[in-house]
């Protein structure tokens, strides 16, 4: 190889470098452990941690780390071979393909008598000579992962790095100190110091050297904290200063170390002044304090509210280190009440209502906006003047406040009249209890005409009855807070079953989300707020339906709840392809498509119009199951019927048990008609004595209409009996969830008869107000039972073709797959196939979680992800 090296000049420089890297990769390999060592022993001696241990341990410490920097190196040195010129030459030619410098350095070993083939040996010759011109310096191998499996060099390193930051060389020379001698040698070399000034954490700022700081001006933060260390012979060295505010200290004239030169001094950064250092090296900076500002707040924009009641109040803080907390304090407007009616007398005294304002989890908190949400929809004062005062504070318990905000406190809109009524009501009794008779007078004046159509739902009217009865014994007898506030709370659960509990009332809920919907589709809308609306329409739709079912069958006495359509242009179609076309409305709405979205809401309008559920196939011979439903759903009305004329005998009681108490014309809580007191409403009795609408028009016939309405209890428990036992083979948790319904529904029914026969008529209505809500759960159970196994049936329950010209909204759930044969969302196929079908769908969900927790993937995904999540 040496000869080869001087034949050809051109591997001189590769070689040269080869043997330069064999040289670092040799001494990496035998030496990494000892400069380890030696950033271990730096470490703690930069960080002066020598300066804190007992003499006898210091010296075992160095003795033994003489030891390993003696071992380490004596191993370096042994296991260290300089590396030779062929041992680079080897390395060179391992780098380059068939390795033509071994085939250089070779001679031909046979035939070289016979010219042709020598001829062929020298074209080889020739060929790895040119071969050989590629080459280049080898990259050494630095690694040396295989000798340190468990990375102690990067931990030595590591720790070596944070000495440099946060220590110092000089107090490696303190180590002097602990020499003999090192009295004489400090007096030689001078006294020395160190200081440090440390802002508070809650600032953020670094710590300061002031070793590194030349004499001047210097700014540090409010409170910030200065350690001085002075080395060297006591007293060489003292700190004369007037940042701390603190008595000057008058040593005592026995002490052995004066005040102004104690080794160590730590103090707080209070106003403004001078830091001297006083002695050989000594120094002096002139302080200015940064005074910590207080925080401020302000309110960022209007109140907004949701029709629901739901508060949003945006607001701004700022500090010019960080806000740690804030707080919302709404007190009475007591002068922007407009005092009239019950709130002229002087309110009882509430103290005002305290909030936590939200704070950001993470990130900045000098800037920020945040909301307050909050609902004070059965607050006293919701919808009167109140003041918010917004306050903040930092981490120097510094206040911050904003000017009192006055607004108006949202609550719940009403917009049913009654309901608007039993509100204002409850909001006078909660200003002043001194209101309560007036409240009772004004809620018997509410109910003296129920059959004008104002309270549609007779069980509201007795709940009203009831609670107009129980406020005007405790306004006689006296009322306490815990009445109140139970009166408070009954007439608010009134005034919600008002609102919402009507087939006309959930009409006009519905009209109010799609005018609602169409004014976001105009404006432009964000996808938080289309999410938000459509919600509030799917609601509105499913209550509208919900009710339609219920009331299906024209209704006595209320023709106007039912929708009209011309005779032969009924229009059937399923909840669930509702559901699907709102479900493309919101699509085409999110996608920007608004016109597209205009189109399918005007359809949609077209439906709600003509609506009609199907209770059938449309036409046909009807199923077991759709028997059992239609069947019933007659037995929830006739339960319903049932239910009416126990509640108008009771009315019948209550009419006479206050006629006693009557002795000129009708009190304003009275009824006619439906008090039954003889002589208020004459007309009202048929020639034979019964009442008209089949009520007992007098006294003695009570007991005879209890023990009949016991009878046709009893039948109607029967007739469940029987169609429970005519209910199709389903299987399934839904019809299990059926079967347990109708099973709780004869349960009440059984009661509601005992209590019928007992002349209970209140405990009566109770027990079958529980078998009308179960029947109705059951029925709700039983369709969903029969649309899950009408996917095994195919050909059930469908409607093929277009044949009633509407348009077929996209048959596609959110992740693209086709649905069911019944048309229900969260088909199965192709996605849940198995047993364990709960296990699958709880990892998809899993799956789609940590997805959208993945900040590496595209916006338009992630937002994707988010619908999902949503959505399901």
């Amino acid at each position: 190889m040496t000869d080869l090296h001087r034949a050809l000049p051109h591997l001189r420089r590769p070689v040269a470098l080869t043997r330069l890297g064999l040289v670092a990769e040799r001494v990496t390999r035998c030496f990494w452990p000892l400069w380890s060592v030696v950033f271990v022993i730096l470490a703690p001696m930069m960080m002066g941690w020598h300066d804190r241990l007992p003499l006898e341990l210091f010296w075992a410490l160095a003795v033994a780390a003489v030891l390993a920097l003696g071992y380490f190196t004596w191993r370096g040195v042994r296991a260290f071979h300089w590396p030779t010129r062929a041992e680079a030459m080897a390395r060179v030619d391992a780098s380059l393909p068939g390795r033509p410098l071994a085939a250089l350095a070779d001679s031909q070993a046979i035939g070289s008598a016979d010219a042709d083939s020598a001829a062929v040996w020298q074209a080889h010759q020739t060929r790895m000579a040119a071969r050989s011109r590629d080459a280049r310096g080898a990259e050494p191998d630095l690694r040396v992962s295989s000798r340190d499996p468990y990375g102690l060099r990067f931990m030595a390193l590591l720790a070596f790095t944070a000495a440099l930051l946060f220590g110092s060389l000089l107090r490696v020379t303190s180590v002097s100190d602990m020499t003999p001698g090192a009295g004489e040698q400090v007096l030689a070399t001078g006294p020395v110091w160190e200081g440090w000034v440390e802002p508070p954490a809650y600032t953020g700022k670094p710590s300061l050297y002031l070793n590194d700081i030349p004499e001047g001006p210097l700014r540090v933060p409010e409170g910030s904290e200065v350690t001085l260390r002075l080395y060297g012979e006591i007293g060489a060295l003292s700190v004369n200063e007037t940042v701390s505010g603190r008595p000057e200290v008058v040593a005592d004239e026995d002490a052995a170390v004066p005040a102004a030169a104690d080794p160590e001094q730590t103090f707080a950064v209070e106003r403004n002044g001078r830091i001297v250092i006083d002695g050989p090296g000594g120094t002096s900076w002139e302080i200015a304090v940064i005074d910590d500002a207080p925080p401020s707040v302000a309110t960022a924009g209007p109140v907004e509210a949701e029709a629901l009641g739901e508060m949003s109040l945006p607001f701004t803080a700022t500090d010019d280190y960080a806000v740690t907390a804030g707080r919302a304090v709404i007190a009475l407007d007591l002068d922007a009440v407009d005092r009239q009616f019950g709130l002229t007398r002087a309110p009882e005294p509430r103290e005002p209502v305290t909030l936590d304002l939200p704070m950001p989890f993470a990130g900045d908190r000098s800037n920020f906006t945040e909301a307050l949400i909050d609902d004070f929809s059965q607050h006293p004062w919701a919808n009167l003047p109140v003041t918010v005062t917004l306050e903040v504070r930092d981490a120097l318990e510094q206040v911050g406040a904003a000017p009192p905000e006055p607004m108006i406190l949202p609550g719940r809109r009403f917009f049913q009249p009654v309901a608007r009524a039993v509100i204002e009501q409850r909001r006078d009794l909660l200003w002043s209890k001194a209101n309560a008779g007036r409240v009772s007078d004004l809620l018997k004046a509410i109910a003296y005409r129920p059959e004008d159509g104002l309270i549609r739902s007779e069980t509201s009217y007795l709940r009203l009855r009831v609670i107009t009865r129980r406020l005007s014994m405790m306004a006689e007898f006296g009322i306490d807070d815990a009445g109140r506030d139970e009166i408070a709370e009954a007439l608010w659960d009134l005034a919600i079953q008002l609102e919402e509990g009507t087939l006309t009332d959930a009409r006009e809920r519905l009209r109010r989300a799609q005018e609602r919907l169409a004014e976001a589709m105009r404006n432009g809308a964000s996808d938080e707020e289309i999410s938000e609306l459509m919600q509030e329409l799917r609601e509105a739709v499913d209550d509208y339906t919900r009710m339609l079912a219920e009331q299906a069958g024209p209704q006595e006495g209320d023709g106007t709840d039912e929708p009209q359509t011309a005779e032969g242009d009924t229009f059937e179609f399923t909840q669930d392809e509702l559901q699907a076309l709102m479900d493309r409305i919101q699509e085409l709405m999110e996608e920007g498509r608004m016109a597209e979205a205009q189109e399918l809401m005007e359809q949609l309008n077209q439906l709600m119009e003509n609506m009609q559920v199907t209770q059938g196939e449309g036409g046909g011979q009807q199923s077991p199951g759709q028997q059992s439903m239609q069947d019933l759903s007659e037995t929830l009305r006739d339960q319903q019927g049932l239910s009416d004329e126990a509640f108008r005998d009771l009315q019948e009681q209550f009419g006479q048990n206050q006629q006693g108490q009557q002795q000129q014309g009708q009190q304003p809580g009275q009824q006619p008609g439906q008090g039954g007191e003889p002589g208020d409403q004459p007309g009202q009795q048929s020639g034979e004595g019964e009442p008209q609408g089949g009520q007992p028009g007098q006294p003695g016939q009570g007991e005879g209409t209890q023990q009949s309405l016991a009878d046709r209890q009893q039948a109607l428990r029967d007739e469940l009996e029987r169609q429970q036992q005519n209910l199709p083979n389903l299987g399934g948790e839904a019809a299990d969830g059926a079967r347990r319904s109708l099973e709780r529904a004869e349960s009440a029914m059984d009661g509601a008869e005992d209590a019928l026969r007992e002349g209970d008529m209140a405990e009566a209505i109770d027990r079958q107000s529980e078998a009308m809500d179960a029947l109705r759960e059951g029925i709700r159970d039983l369709s969903r039972a029969l649309a899950e196994n009408s996917q095994e049936q195919p050909g059930q329950g469908q409607q093929q073709g277009d044949a009633t010209g509407r348009v077929e909204p996209m048959r596609r759930d959110p992740l693209g797959r086709q649905l069911g044969e019944s048309g229900q969302f969260g088909t199965e196929e192709n996605l849940l196939q198995g047993e364990d079908i709960y296990r699958r769908a709880e990892e998809l969900l899993e799956e789609l979680r940590r997805r959208s927790a993945d900040q590496g993937r595209s916006e338009e995904e992630l937002d994707y992800l988010r619908r999902l999540l949503k959505r399901f």
